[in-house]
């Protein structure tokens, strides 16, 4: 990337993304040799309140739409229904598609399929699993409140996790994670390329 200040601002992409995906972006960015893009992450607990995501993300944005060539949102709606949408418009950005990451990371037919062949499923992506603990048990004050297990997951019949790595010590932890929830064990190995191509038509497009 040129030092020129004028040049590094015409070609630079911020990404603004759900905490969750850092690794994920940070690996593909990598893969990619994105040298134009820079990375900017919102903490992963807001997928426990959907409702303050749109407005985290307008908050990025105004703190960064002038530094920047253009910004891409790496978050699909993510239960916010329609309300980041609604923000990205107003400032003509796009964002990761999909109703949440779960059908990005394994495809919008993939996933149809999943969700039809057991409509009550829980999924979970490398990062949840790696951080099942904070964000499920102790997010959910299931630690605290054991009976808000059976509340919580009372509908739920299988567990899927949907893997980006083909790591046996995240599938070990994903296993352990549907064994505390008593729920049947189902393991997809995505990787990366629905993700990788998502990117690929915002900042694969500003030459690196």
């Amino acid at each position: 990337m040129s030092s020129n200040p004028q040049q590094v601002l015409a070609q630079s992409v911020l990404v603004i993304a759900c905490g969750a995906l850092a690794h994920d972006l940070v690996r593909v960015k990598a893969l990619n040799q994105w040298r134009h893009m820079d990375i900017q992450c919102l903490p992963a607990e807001l997928h426990n309140h959907p409702q303050k995501i749109p407005e985290a993300v307008r908050n990025k944005i105004e703190q960064n739409r002038h530094k920047y060539h253009s910004i891409f949102v790496a978050y699909s709606d993510c239960g916010t229904g329609g309300l980041l949408d609604a923000v990205l418009q107003q400032y003509g950005i796009e964002r990761l598609p999909g109703a949440h990451c779960y059908e990005m990371f394994s495809g919008a037919k993939k996933f149809k399929a999943l969700h039809e062949a057991e409509l009550g499923t829980f999924y979970l992506t490398d990062f949840l699993v790696t951080h099942f603990d904070r964000l499920i048990i102790k997010g959910l004050a299931l630690d605290r409140f054991p009976q808000l297990k059976d509340q919580f997951f009372n509908n739920y019949k299988k567990l899927v996790y949907l893997a980006q790595l083909d790591d046996m010590e995240i599938d070990k932890k994903a296993r352990n994670a549907a064994n505390y929830l008593e729920l049947e064990y189902q393991r997809v190995l995505t990787r990366d390329q629905h993700f990788e191509a998502a990117l690929s038509v915002q900042i694969g497009s500003v030459r690196h």
